[in-house]
């Protein structure tokens, strides 16, 4: 099993290579000529969509119709695994990340993401608010934002998350836009936080929420929108998780 996992983890891992040594140009090209940084994150939707398939691996996404064209939202979700970013990048619309600043030293890598999305040193006052900054201008140019609140990969206990730090609330009440809580069932079962860096073969999935609306709220509402979201992303997880182990139980049985 192992042998199998490590010939699938070294080829999952010469596609992303691969595939993003191909299409490096045109994100430099995207992040050099003035206001084609969107259509960058275009090229990096198709990326995400086209890895998966050539990997093999099923996705299955519910929630898209939560999205309604041509508004801004906050997308927030569970953050187990580094699938999650490329998972991310399935979402519809123009999405700016918020990354951990430590993902602009990866060579090539780190360039275009510094360059089209948002990298933040959390550890940095200075950099938080430059972060609040250039997310507000992304919202203003119509784009969508995605944080994972938890501040990273930061559980030990997975599907449990941490608790949520106030960033991307403050965020969606200062532009009084809405808040869709995301969940992303199983990518700490596909590739484990463990270090070994070995991915397990089996189906994604994606649950794109009910938007929470900021509509006349202030600080005063944050936490309760802080904690709203934390319940509907951690029932979800326990759910699907439940769901699955009682599946595997079934099989186990016959």
């Amino acid at each position: 099993m192992v042998i199998l996992r490590s010939i699938y983890s070294i080829y999952a891992l010469l596609v992303f290579l691969t595939t993003f040594i191909i299409l490096f140009p045109v994100f430099c090209l995207a992040a050099w000529i003035p206001g084609w940084q969107k259509y960058g994150r275009v090229v990096n939707q198709f990326w995400a969509k086209i890895y998966f398939v050539l990997i093999g691996m099923p996705i299955q996404v519910e929630g898209k119709e939560n999205i309604q064209k041509g508004q801004s939202y906050i997308f927030v979700a569970n953050h187990f695994s580094y699938l999650d970013i490329p998972f991310m990048g399935l979402l519809p619309g123009d999405v700016v990340f918020v990354g951990k600043s430590s993902i602009a030293k990866v060579p090539l890598f780190g360039y275009y993401f510094k360059k089209l999305h948002i990298a933040v040193n959390r550890s940095s006052l200075r950099s938080r608010g430059e972060v609040f900054i250039k997310a507000k201008k992304a919202i203003s140019q119509g784009s969508s934002i995605v944080i994972f609140p938890e501040g990273g990969i930061t559980t030990g206990e997975p599907p449990h998350m941490n608790r949520f730090k106030d960033g991307a609330f403050s965020l969606a009440i200062d532009k009084q836009i809405p808040l869709i809580p995301v969940t992303l069932s199983f990518n700490h079962l596909i590739l484990p936080d463990d270090g070994r860096l070995l991915l397990n073969f089996r189906r994604g999935k994606i649950v794109i929420h009910q938007p929470l609306y900021t509509d006349g709220k202030t600080s005063k509402d944050l936490p309760g929108l802080r904690d709203k979201c934390y319940e509907i992303i951690q029932n979800q997880l326990w759910t699907d998780n439940q769901l699955l182990d009682s599946e595997k139980t079934i099989i186990k049985s016959v």
